[in-house]
């Protein structure tokens, strides 16, 4: 059954007035911090500063007050500015808006069917590869307003963006670079001086040196590009409700983009949820998460929104603010909806050179740079440093949905090459088990010739389809006469369908012969699939056992069989 139980209903009970008062310290500063970075995310993306706004609100209201985490902060993020921007460029808005609704009924979908856990199935590689791309690429889409190029319309594909913005590096604006590094300046020196100035601490970086460009630029009416000069401003005004419009052939070509906001939304908002956890000593419903970040998704384009997310540094910020309820969460969103609503006309003087310093530093902190040094690759597998690499550079060069296709199916490859080489068969020596048969009564081990009555093996790993070619090669192994062949089972952790039709071609193989198999200390899951197959009672129940002396004392049972046997009196 679909269990649906947001976070917000645990936390209620036994609710306080000193939580609250946290609660509300903490969503104010966050929703200040989230002001500028919501603008600023959907300005890079290609959408409006309004419709970055929106989201804000529509989405972090949503996924706080629905969502499977205490103090997860919902809204969009810097990993979704270069998918978002190509499919505006590749699709329009209308589209984008209706692949987000898609996007959320997947994620809706996700959490409903408890798929919540198996994000953590991605290799840190693909996710460090894939992370370290989306900072390249937002870094390389500030380019543009960074340096005040003359572009009509930057191109969403990789080369097509490098060449114009190459063709135009004589139209570089000297007043939108000054203004630019110096709001880069700012933000990082303030940055750090909060880490030692207490109350510099109160107020965010980005609104900090968001507030003073744009008092600079009011006062001095600088010559450049601001919201209110590309965009018009801010709408003080509520928007208006309603659905994009659909067109059902575009629907088809939606798919793919719908499917990577859905992904990324589901592995940054659980990531962020998993570090939240580590701070406040919680633990978050994975899929109740997935179903709020669902519904957030499907709610904000009815806005005028698109894609969010959870976000990392804004939850992060409302931990370290007091926040300790989804209540802070909830709140984020209402401060920036008084905000439009009273002070959206001062949004027309913010420059958009300001806001662009703003996301080329939120690019460089997103990337672990780290990870692409020499000297740290060089720690690793060279299995994890082609993912992590190749990853990293289909991203930056193609498109994170490519990425991530390739970078799993790299990962798997590798991963069953690695389990294929643990997987291995061995002789067992019978040597030390000769003379107990005089103990239970029962012929010798070995014939007068010296031939042996028994040969066994010992199977180790897993016996899957990328492994299966180790047992064929018993097939030759069994060699001489023997009356039978007991395989060790007790180091096999998982047997796949294949495994088990090599196994049975193996079985019919020996049977040919005149040979039985024997079978010994099954663990649950290959003896699960035995029985459930057929094989168990083809093999005969007393020939799977369960120690390898009960093997041996089971083969001492059989009597001498010829391969004319075989066909008429099977084991």
């Amino acid at each position: 059954m679909i269990r649906f139980r947001p976070k917000l209903l645990d936390t209620l009970p036994g609710y306080d007035r000193a939580q609250f008062a946290g609660d509300l310290s903490s969503g104010i500063t966050v929703g200040v911090l989230a002001l500028p970075l919501a603008m600023a995310f959907a300005i890079a993306s290609g959408m409006t500063p309004a419709a970055g706004i929106w989201t804000a609100i529509v989405a972090g209201f949503l996924v706080a007050a629905l969502g499977g985490s205490r103090v997860q902060i919902g809204g969009p993020t810097g990993a979704f500015i270069p998918i978002i921007y190509v499919i505006v460029v590749d699709h329009g808005v209308q589209n984008l808006l209706i692949a987000t609704m898609m996007s959320g009924l997947m994620l809706l979908a996700m959490g409903a069917f408890k798929l919540g856990t198996m994000i953590r199935f991605i290799p840190l590689s693909v996710v460090t590869g894939f992370t370290n791309g989306i900072a390249v690429v937002i870094f390389i889409s500030q380019i543009k307003d960074f340096l005040g190029l003359r572009i009509e319309s930057l191109p969403g594909e990789f080369f097509g963006k490098m060449e114009a913005l190459v063709g135009a590096l004589d139209t570089i604006d000297p007043p939108t670079v000054a203004l630019a590094v110096a709001s880069l300046l700012v933000l990082v020196g303030w940055n750090r001086l909060a880490r030692t100035v207490a109350w510099m601490r109160r107020l965010p970086g980005p609104l900090a040196v968001l507030i003073l460009a744009t008092a600079v630029n009011a006062l001095f009416h600088l010559p450049v590009d601001t919201i209110g000069s590309r965009f018009g401003g801010i709408p003080q005004t509520l928007p208006t409700i309603g659905l994009p419009e659909m067109s059902l052939s575009t629907l088809g070509k939606l798919i793919s983009p719908a499917l990577t906001i859905a992904l990324l939304g589901a592995i940054e908002s659980l990531l962020s949820a998993r570090v939240a956890d580590n701070q406040i000593d919680d633990r978050h419903d994975p899929n109740q998460e997935l179903m709020a970040q669902g519904l957030a998704n499907v709610a904000a384009p009815l806005f005028g929104g698109f894609a969010a997310t959870g976000a990392i540094a804004r939850t992060a910020t409302n931990i370290r603010s007091g926040g300790r309820t989804p209540v802070a969460g909830m709140i984020h969103a209402l401060v920036l909806l008084a905000v439009v609503l009273v002070a959206a006309p001062l949004a027309s003087h913010i420059p958009l050179a300001t806001l662009s310093a703003i996301v080329v530093v939120v690019a460089i902190n997103m990337g672990e740079w780290h990870a692409l040094k020499w000297s740290e690759l060089r720690r690793y597998s060279r299995q994890y440093r082609t993912i992590l690499l190749g990853t990293f550079l289909i991203t930056v060069v193609f498109d994170l949905t490519l990425a991530v296709e390739i970078g799993m199916v790299l990962a798997s490859l590798f991963f069953m090459y690695r389990m294929s080489d643990l997987t291995r068969i061995e002789r067992i020596p019978l040597e030390r088990y000769r003379g107990y048969e005089h103990y239970y009564e029962l012929e010798p081990l070995a014939r007068a010739d010296g031939s042996e009555r028994v040969v066994a093996f010992r199977l180790f790993g897993s016996l899957f389809f990328g492994a299966a070619n180790k047992l064929e090669a018993l097939l030759s192994s069994a060699e001489g006469n023997p009356d039978a062949v007991v395989l060790d089972l007790e180091k096999v952790i998982n047997i796949d369908t294949t495994g088990l039709d090599v196994l049975q071609t193996f079985e019919r193989s020996l049977r040919k012969r005149g040979i039985a198999l024997i079978l010994c200390d099954l663990n649950a899951q290959p003896r699960s699939i035995v029985e459930r197959s057929g094989f168990a009672q083809r093999l005969g129940a007393d020939n799977i056992v369960g120690k390898i002396n009960d093997a041996l004392i089971r083969a001492q049972h059989l009597r001498p069989r010829r391969p004319a046997d075989a066909q008429t009196d099977p084991i």
